[in-house]
């Protein structure tokens, strides 16, 4: 509470809100709406009347303060007081923070406030004869409609007693007796009014006729005071309704208070993790490393639990796949940070199962990473090398791939592999080193911490490749011996003899060979051993399990047993990838691994394409595919919606969004619902990259 309102503001405490030992609350431990912040701090500043009424006033409650001065003195006899010194009238006006309640009934204009609340019921204008409103407690007088002034700026000082009476009073008053025997003397400035009696205050004095001549501690007045006939004339003064009540609660609580405390305690300091929402909070969270462990330091325990306190309950309004994969690999994070590993693993593991659901690379390959991080800090290197090697897609933005290649060489630092350890730190450069400062530094702390390591205990073995990281066996690969073909190990010798005409590299275990003395394709497995005889006039490789041949008939797909899954129905196919195929037959569309048609066969091509140039044959990863419809192209999914019509010259995928251009060869962006994201104004594909690059969200990837 600051300052000292003015003469005739009412003001309402809620004693659940005002502290009785304190004016200025701190901030709660909890966020709160801002609104709620808002009201809390405003004062509800009721207008005064605009001039004194014409009758007298009803005896004050004993528990009431009395109302503060008018603007000017009138003439009317003063009151006695006992206290000869001078005030301003404004130092005991109670002033009350605002009411919350208050604003229940404040915008109902037909509906009256609470009961016991103060009240500003006016009469007609110019009406003539008082009305008044009687309780138990006290009476509320009658007034005109025109309000009182507000008091002066300074307190009016008048002469001593000892002066002649400064004014009579008003001849419309009623005869005025002799004053009491014994009256102290005064200096205190005039009133517009004599007061009315009330019980001991503090507060500035009112001016009406007193009703008993009982002792009161408000400023002294100018002339004696005379006891009120029976029945008074009217005088002016406030309405009764103008006059503050006492504030509810404990006894310490209804004293009022007319100033700011001398000394104000300091507001508390809002913590890290109240500031914001949980997420964008450890998303700017800038961590330090250690520079010999290399794991992230933790210099507040405290805000660290508070944030996955509050992704807690973000996580309890969680409604689809998507929110609580990332706000469960979030927590997990904390977690981990924290310490708790246990709860980490648990809550990883978790997302991970939801990641999955959703079918979206980019919310898998961060559910992967931030579960391996996990496994990094147990102990567990092989499963978290695993998920580190499947999390790095080309698919996926480079400052994500460049923050999954830099934590998979921790973990190998780690292991004491330290040459791997360099190269993904190399790879993280590659991909975002001239950009990103703060992965410069970070790598730069890393490459100190392995000098130090190697110069101690060596570099340590020769890196894996990607299929010695995901423990799978690498097959056999084409030889050549002579005029046939066979296939030889990575040490170059042969495995299996060399006894084909033609021969297929190995996929999903299986190989399709074509023999000197048969004109048909046959499959075998990684012994040479034949599984499917010589029957098929074309083959392709297995893919999803399935691999496209031609028999009698057009292209169909078959499984690793002969068993056909697509009948033959198709005159050009693609690849099989997460369950659909692109497939041409009047026009180009898609089947699922049962032969339903997902896609209508009705466009004139597939031309998918990266953002980094690389071309996809038929659908992504996430099951994207870029269609042509007469030069114009658009996007579909694997399920058949189409998210962007083909009405765009140049279209290529991003990983969050789709770059278009124009025929004047300016490129823009899409969202991933098909929405303008970037306007096509940029001259070339890297002006919009680096935009794009702006606009993520989670452009400092948490793992």
């Amino acid at each position: 509470m600051s300052g000292v309102p003015s003469a005739g503001t009412q003001h309402h405490v809620d004693p659940a809100f005002t502290a009785p030992d304190s004016q200025v609350s701190a901030p709660p431990d909890e966020p709160v709406d801002a609104s709620a912040n808002s009201s809390a701090d405003r004062l509800d500043d009721l207008a005064p009347l605009d001039r004194p009424t014409s009758a007298p006033p009803a005896p004050v409650d004993a528990h009431q303060p009395s109302p503060a001065p008018l603007d000017r003195p009138v003439s009317a006899p003063p009151s006695a007081n006992n206290d000869p010194s001078e005030r301003d009238p404004l130092d005991s006006v109670p002033a009350a923070p605002y009411d919350p309640l208050s604003e229940a009934w404040a915008d109902q204009s037909d509906a009256g406030p609470p009961a016991g609340t103060p009240t500003d019921d006016r009469s007609t204008a110019g009406a003539s004869s008082a009305r008044s409103s009687t309780s138990d407690s006290d009476r509320e007088q009658p007034f005109s409609a025109a309000s009182v002034p507000a008091p002066p700026a300074a307190p009016v000082s008048g002469p001593p007693l000892s002066a002649a009476p400064v004014s009579a009073p008003p001849a419309w008053a009623a005869a005025v007796p002799a004053p009491p025997d014994a009256t102290p003397p005064s200096s205190t400035a005039p009133v517009s009014a004599p007061p009315a009696a009330a019980a001991p205050s503090s507060a500035a004095p009112v001016s009406a006729p007193p009703v008993s001549a009982g002792p009161m501690s408000a400023a002294p007045v100018s002339a004696p005071p005379v006891p009120a006939p029976p029945a008074a004339a009217s005088v002016s003064g406030p309405p009764a309704g103008a006059v503050p009540g006492p504030r509810a609660g404990s006894p310490g609580e209804s004293v009022p208070v007319s100033a700011p405390p001398d000394t104000v305690p300091p507001a508390k300091q809002r913590s890290l993790a109240e500031q914001g929402d949980p997420e964008q909070v450890l998303a700017a969270y800038r961590w330090r490393l250690d520079p010999v462990t290399l794991r992230e330091e933790l210099p507040e325990p405290d805000d660290m639990r508070a944030i996955r306190r509050r992704l807690t309950e973000k996580l309890g309004s969680a409604v689809d796949n998507r929110a609580r994969a990332r706000l469960l690999s979030l927590r997990a994070v904390a977690s981990r940070i924290l310490g708790d590993l246990d709860d980490a693993l648990a809550d990883g593991r978790l997302a991970l199962t939801y990641a999955d659901a959703t079918g979206e690379l980019r919310r898998t390959a961060l559910a992967q990473a931030r579960l391996a991080h996990v496994l990094r800090w147990r102990g567990d290197f092989a499963e978290a090398d695993q998920l580190f090697a499947k999390a790095t897609s080309i698919e996926l933005p480079d400052r994500l791939r460049a923050a999954i290649h830099e934590h998979a060489g921790r973990s190998c630092y780690d292991q004491g592999r330290l040459m791997e350890a360099c190269h993904h730190f190399e790879q993280a450069l590659d991909l975002r080193g001239a950009g990103d400062a703060e992965l410069l530094d970070r790598i730069r702390v890393a490459l100190d911490a392995v000098a130090a390591r190697a110069a101690a205990d060596g570099f340590g073995p020769y890196p894996r490749s990607r299929d010695e990281v995901l423990d799978r066996d690498r097959p056999p690969a084409p030889g050549q011996a002579g005029a046939l073909w066979g296939y030889t190990d990575p040490d170059g010798d042969l495995v299996i003899p060399a006894r084909y005409a033609e021969v297929q590299p190995f996929h999903d275990g299986l190989a399709w060979v074509r023999r000197p003395d048969s004109d048909r394709w046959s499959l075998i497995n990684l012994l040479g051993t034949t599984v499917i005889p010589p029957s098929y006039r074309a083959a392709r490789p297995f893919s999803d399990g399935l691999a496209w041949v031609v028999g009698e008939g057009g292209w169909t797909a078959i499984d690793a047993t002969g068993a056909v899954q697509v009948p033959p129905n198709f005159a050009e196919v693609r690849p099989f990838r997460n369950g659909v195929a692109a497939v041409r037959r009047e026009g180009w569309g898609a089947v699922d691994r049962t032969g339903r048609i997902v896609v209508p066969t009705r466009y004139h091509g597939f031309a998918t394409e990266l953002a980094d140039g690389r071309k996809v044959d038929g659908f992504t990863e996430e099951g994207l595919a870029v269609v042509d419809v007469g030069g114009r192209r658009g996007v579909v999914d694997r399920g058949g919606a189409l998210l962007v019509p083909p009405a765009h010259p140049m279209l290529v995928i991003h990983p969050v969004a789709f770059l278009v251009g124009s025929g004047a060869g300016r490129w823009g962006a899409l969202d991933r619902r098909g929405e303008p994201l970037i306007d096509p104004v940029h001259v070339d594909r890297a002006a919009v990259l680096a935009e794009i690059d702006r606009l993520l969200t989670d452009a400092n990837p948490v793992l």
